[in-house]
């Protein structure tokens, strides 16, 4: 017990944690009661020393526990782990009901100082008198605070410091509700390599994305961007980054899917921007996949590994694959490995439409470090959290932060249900020969390969586009059949919720490009983006046809003949339902398999 590392282990309970002077458990009980004002040969203060003391010793003995695990968890077998988490999570609940115990006296003292006289009557309890309990949740609490109660001086400072991940001192910083969100879809997106990555969550997908091109991008650099990307972040980086008095950011946007594709624009951009690489500005890449408004995806691992050969960071916004969809930071190769992965949590991981947040997640050292550290050559100064998430503001609140852990309960059973419709769907559509529909969930489709290769089971994402354009029809006629698509369809914006939601691009999610960059996106006035919803999408199949029956055949007569038959999308959605549900139910693993 009294090796300068465990010393330094029960040093952490210290109220002098950073100041003292002991050499033993028993010196530092010591220098606690003094630090206090309490008698250490008083009855109080004998039974308080001995207390202190064993606080001390189970420090270091839990340092010890967590050794031993870390160093035996790989190997240990079902059983075992079993075990071992049953007996930690037991623990921790000794642990807890500890300082519930403490709490009857400590609510005495509080009650014999604070209630004395008038004056005192309103004013409130000690709220840790009545949150020990809320340890035993079965769901994270929602913290609604402004602010916390921290323990001493010494305490607080090195929370200031970012080395007490104890003390939260401020919503705006950080929230435990926030926080138990931030470790789930770390949880959920790493895998294995979880442990190696960090989130930050803020107040929109866009203050994500924002908070993220702030921290990463100086004045100067250049930036290739995948084409189809949200047109808000198309905004953000043209009508914001790029400007000469901002941070005269050169934009690059790449055309291509593959990783052949990539090679050779990446090989241009830098032959195009050498002088400005050899002044010392940086080249990153942006990407979007699937990408908005057609779904498409791109050969994220073989981009990345690409951009990596040559140091340059890579940007992926993921929110439409989800990680049920695409898991990129589990790639075993790390150079196949985006830098960082952004959620617009809005969409389907929450998947109510209710609530409005984001997310980024990145490697520990680039997303936190203490003040004063330095990891892989990388100053806490650049870090995400001091560097921005801790001046701007953009924090998530508790109540957003509760609603979208909610929703990941449910997302991979939506998800499976979204990947049915958006086949069937998308293959109806298909069947018209008027009609062209951007989904690579068709086969033959020119983005069919890489959605086998790239997304899980070889799934298509929920988002897709149609446009009437070969059909020929003017536009009073479109717009008296679109708008006749309500109430089947959603008039809305946004994606991911459980309605079935369909927009005209050119008039809403991309009406910042102008008309050239509308039409290298692949985007006209007759173009209809779908959201896929968890509806049933046989009722969705019927109202189509009845509103082109209504508006489009007096026009075009017979058109509405022109989509398979009833009998046929019948057939087409049992089918689908089948090969869906086994590819998802078969891949949970053996029984076998689980028992090892």
């Amino acid at each position: 017990m009294s090796t300068p590392t465990t010393l330094a282990h029960a040093k952490m309970l210290s109220p002098l944690r950073n100041t003292s002077v002991a050499t033993s458990v028993e010196a530092l009980s010591q220098e606690q009661l003094l630090h206090f004002g309490i008698d250490p040969q008083s009855e109080y203060g004998q039974a308080l020393s001995s207390l202190t003391q064993h606080l001390y010793h189970a420090q270091v003995d839990v340092q010890q526990l967590w050794k031993v695990t870390s160093e035996t968890l790989a190997g240990l077998s079902k059983q075992d782990k079993v075990a071992y988490f049953n007996a930690k999570k037991f623990l921790s609940f000794q642990i807890a009901k500890i300082l519930d115990t403490l709490q009857n006296p400590f609510r005495a003292t509080y009650q014999s100082l604070t209630k004395q006289n008038g004056s005192q009557v309103s004013k409130s309890h000690y709220p840790l008198f009545d949150n020990v309990t809320a340890l035993f949740s079965a769901t994270p609490v929602v913290v609604r605070t402004a602010t916390y109660i921290y323990a001493c001086t010494e305490w607080v400072d090195d929370a200031f410091q970012g080395k007490e991940s104890t003390h939260q001192i401020y919503s705006r910083l950080l929230n435990p509700t926030n926080i138990s969100l931030a470790n789930a879809i770390v949880d959920l997106e790493a895998g294995p390599y979880s442990a190696d990555y960090l989130a930050w969550n803020f107040n929109s997908g866009m203050a994500a994305i924002d908070a993220l091109l702030s921290n990463v991008l100086a004045r100067g650099d250049v930036l290739i961007v995948s084409r189809n990307v949200y047109g808000g972040v198309y905004q953000l980086l043209h009508d914001y980054f790029a400007r000469e008095n901002r941070l005269n950011l050169q934009l690059e946007w790449f055309d291509g899917y593959s990783a052949d594709e990539f090679a050779e624009f990446l090989a241009a951009s830098r032959a195009k921007h050498v002088d400005r690489l050899a002044e010392g500005k940086s080249l990153h890449v942006y990407l979007e996949s699937p990408c908005n408004p057609h779904g498409y995806v791109l050969d994220v691992a073989g981009i990345s590994k690409l951009a990596h050969e040559h140091g340059h960071l890579v940007m992926l916004d993921a929110t439409l694959a989800t990680p049920i969809l695409h898991q990129p930071l589990q790639r075993a190769d790390k150079a196949e490995r985006p830098d960082y992965v952004m959620h617009s949590y809005t969409k389907d991981i929450c998947g109510s439409g209710a609530t409005t947040a984001g997310v980024v997640i990145g490697e520990s050292y680039r997303m936190f470090q203490g003040k004063g550290d330095c990891a892989n050559g990388y100053d806490w100064s650049r870090t995400m959290f001091w560097d921005v998430y801790y001046i701007k503001g953009a924090f998530l609140d508790s109540e957003k932060a509760f609603d979208v852990l909610n929703g990941m309960k449910t997302l991979e059973m939506r998800v499976m249900n979204k990947v049915i419709n958006t086949t069937v769907f998308s293959q109806f559509l298909a069947s018209h020969p008027s009609l062209n529909v951007n989904c690579h969930a068709i086969e033959g489709h020119a983005n069919a390969e890489l959605r086998r290769s790239q997304l899980r089971h070889g799934w298509p994402c929920a988002l897709f586009t149609v446009d009437m354009e070969n059909a020929q029809i003017e536009r009073n006629t479109f717009v008296r059949f679109f708008d006749a698509l309500e109430p089947a369809f959603s008039h809305q914006v946004s994606i991911g919720q459980n309605n079935t939601i369909i927009l005209c691009p050119a008039l809403t999610s991309h009406s910042e490009l102008d008309s050239g960059a509308q039409k290298k996106g692949g985007i006209y006035l007759t173009t209809m983006r779908v959201a896929m919803g968890t509806d049933n999408v046989k009722e969705l199949i019927a109202h189509f046809i009845n509103s082109a029956r209504l508006h489009i055949d007096p026009v075009i007569p017979g058109f509405s003949e022109q989509f398979m038959h009833a009998e046929q999308i019948d057939d087409l959605y049992m089918q689908t339902c089948r090969r869906v549900s086994e590819q998802h139910y078969a891949s949970s693993g053996s029984i076998k398999e689980m028992l090892v």
